[in-house]
C-alpha cells in the first residue's frame, strides 16, 4: 500500500506510531481528517479516504488508500467522492487537490472520474507529486 506514499518505504513502528498521532491530531486541529474504510459484510479495515490539509500543506487535499486486494473496486472512487462532496457541503471548499504519485495511473484515474484537472507538480516532502485540482463536487 506504500508504494506510492511518501517515499514508497514501510514505515517502522516509530514511523508508523508518528503517523497515527497526525492523522488524530488532524482531527482535533481542524476538525476533520481521514476515515478507515471497512467492509460492509465483515468490518474489516481496507484503507482509508478523507481530507487532510496540515500546515505547509498545498492545499485541501482529498486522498484514499485502498489495500491493493481490494484495489479495482470502485472503493478508492466512492471514498474520494465522498471526500471532496464533504469538502465542497460541510467546508465550504472552493478548491480541493488530490497529490497523486507520477507512476500512479490508477489513482489518477480516479482523480480524473471525480473531476479533477491536472494543474501542476509540487514537492512534498521531498517526492514529487501531480496536483490534481477540483472546483466543484464530484457528480
Amino acid at each position: 500500500m506504500t508504494r506510492y506514499l511518501g517515499d514508497g518505504t514501510t514505515m517502522d513502528r516509530g514511523q508508523a506510531w508518528r503517523s497515527m498521532a497526525v492523522m488524530i491530531g488532524h482531527w482535533v486541529l481542524r476538525g476533520y481528517g481521514q476515515w478507515v474504510v471497512e467492509l460492509k459484510d465483515t468490518g474489516e479495515a481496507i484503507g482509508r479516504t478523507g481530507l487532510i490539509n496540515p500546515e505547509g500543506w498545498p492545499g485541501l487535499e482529498a486522498g484514499w488508500v485502498i489495500d491493493p486486494v481490494h484495489q479495482g473496486k470502485g472503493y478508492a472512487t466512492e471514498g474520494g467522492r465522498a471526500s471532496i462532496r464533504w469538502a465542497f457541503e460541510q467546508l465550504g471548499a472552493d478548491h480541493v487537490i488530490s497529490l497523486i504519485h507520477e507512476r500512479n495511473l490508477a489513482s489518477q484515474r480516479v482523480a480524473a472520474k471525480l473531476g479533477g484537472v491536472s494543474e501542476r507538480r509540487v514537492d512534498v516532502m521531498g517526492v514529487e507529486a501531480l496536483v490534481f485540482g477540483y472546483t466543484q463536487p464530484p457528480p
